[in-house]
């Protein structure tokens, strides 16, 4: 697989809480010239980076996130906030315990008003697969599929567990044509990244992928 093809399917990513301006502004630069998919960055950041790189790069952030609890009116606040600010991009996190407790309605509709909340921008859905059983990940990929979002995520990173070979594989067997599959957390290197994608991964949320090619360069 071509090394950009790799990159352009990469949502390069720095979510630590500690994150300067000066690691965002490093990461979108990277971005750029390596024609990554997005950057994927904290909320806070969201506003100067989109006027930094703007028209060169789509910014991508996160809400809800990790922890997905957050009530359903403040997630549609943080999405359109995030897209008033620049944002071309949204990975919300679903509220976990709602899963475990079964409310298949309360989910739908939450990611459908985040959606909506989202105004056209993309939508990928982060269902934390390493706090689900798989009979869960198939319910979600039901879920995900009928809420009109455009993607199902594997993880947040910061959950215990990142995307894993297998969870890819049933998310491309259960998720419907409309939706595609961002495969996030763990990825360390240009084998895993193409395994993911040969699997059925259309993003990869990494920071590793391209300095993995930094390093490759030299």
């Amino acid at each position: 697989m071509e090394l950009k093809e790799i990159l352009g399917k990469c949502d390069h990513t720095l979510l630590a809480q500690g994150a300067t301006w000066e690691e965002i502004k490093a990461i979108c630069d990277d971005g750029i010239k390596y024609q990554c998919a997005s950057v994927c960055i904290p909320a806070s950041h969201v506003k100067q980076a989109a006027e930094y790189a703007a028209g060169r790069l789509p910014i991508c952030t996160v809400i809800g996130f990790p922890n997905g609890y957050d009530t359903t009116a403040a997630k549609c606040f943080m999405a359109s906030d995030a897209v008033e600010n620049g944002a071309e991009e949204v990975d919300m996190v679903i509220n976990i315990g709602w899963v475990k407790d079964k409310k298949w309605d309360a989910l739908l509709e939450e990611i459908k008003a985040v959606k909506a909340a989202c105004k056209g921008k993309l939508l990928k859905v982060i269902i934390e697969c390493c706090l689900l059983t798989d009979e869960e990940k198939v319910k979600m990929c039901e879920i995900v599929t009928a809420s009109g979002a455009d993607y199902i995520k594997t993880s947040t990173g910061f959950g215990g567990g990142g995307a894993t070979r297998e969870d890819v594989a049933l998310f491309a067997k259960h998720v419907g044509p409309n939706v595609k599959i961002k495969a996030a957390g763990g990825i360390a290197d240009l084998k895993d990244a193409e395994d993911f994608i040969n699997l059925g991964a259309s993003r990869l949320g990494t920071s590793r992928i391209v300095k993995a090619v930094k390093a490759m360069e030299g």
